[in-house]
């Protein structure tokens, strides 16, 4: 065999040989990792606010004001009498002019605006009532309807429970922390015993405001309803709670020996 032959023969080997040979792996000692977790928690919705409203028009503001005063007053004393454990709150008395609708025809330029004088004036008030009766609450509600009108209602949770499932959370997102450390040192090829936690960021989501996607929200009503007499049978509305979701993301460092 020629010279140039076995140089090319024992580059060819020195070559094969060197591809057969495993990298190596860096070391991961000291290695400082960032890793989020998530926790989720689920549960049924076990307390509702319902907004009630009462309107009336009239030429004379007192007479409205008066029948608004009388409804107000009636419509409570009935939720009292419903649900007497639920918390009531009357809010948002308002009182303001109408005028009438401005001409379709603009004024010749000539002709003096007048100042437009009210031909009525609507007065209003809301009352809230929150309470963790949903069972009843079908029934409460159409007692009320009766003399009010449903605003709105919301769905959420009564503070124990929430504070229940705050505990559950935290625990549920802690323990999706470890899995994924876990997870992360098998992957490194070291054992989860090498892992030192060093950091828990709790704050890490960024949500400090709450997650209004999680809670159910005020829902439209008609703002007045044709007032029932006594001696009708307001038909119940029908409700629906749903449940709420709470969510985490906390963030840990973790450094390996």
């Amino acid at each position: 065999m020629s010279f140039p032959k076995l140089i090319l023969v024992a580059s060819l080997v020195l070559a094969a040989h060197a591809g057969a040979q495993t990298i190596a792996a860096p070391s991961t000692a000291g290695t400082m990792v960032i890793v989020p977790a998530n926790g989720e928690v689920r549960h049924a919705n076990d307390q509702a606010t319902v907004s009630f409203a009462v309107e009336e028009f009239d030429k004379d503001k007192a007479a409205a004001a008066a029948r608004v005063n009388r409804k107000m007053k009636e419509g409570t004393e009935i939720v009292r009498r419903a649900d007497p454990k639920a918390e009531l709150k009357t809010q948002g008395y308002y009182t303001y002019p109408v005028y009438p609708e401005p001409p379709q025809q603009p004024l010749p330029a000539s002709r003096v605006p007048v100042k437009p004088v009210p031909i009525g004036w609507r007065v209003g008030q809301y009352l809230e009532v929150k309470t963790t009766n949903l069972t009843e609450l079908p029934k409460t509600a159409a007692a009320a309807q009766k003399v009010l009108s449903i605003n709105g209602i919301n769905f959420g949770l009564a503070p124990a429970t929430e504070k229940m499932l705050d505990d559950r959370r935290i625990a549920e997102t802690y323990r999706n922390l470890n899995e994924r450390i876990v997870s992360i040192a098998r992957a490194m090829g070291r054992q989860p015993a090498d892992a030192v936690l060093d950091t828990v960021d709790l704050e890490g989501s960024g949500n400090y405001g709450g997650n209004a996607a999680n809670r159910d929200s005020y829902a439209a009503a008609p703002a007045m309803m044709k007032r029932f007499s006594e001696s009708e049978a307001m038909p119940e509305p029908s409700f629906e709670p749903g449940e709420t979701t709470l969510q985490m993301r906390l963030v840990g460092k973790v450094k390996f020996k």
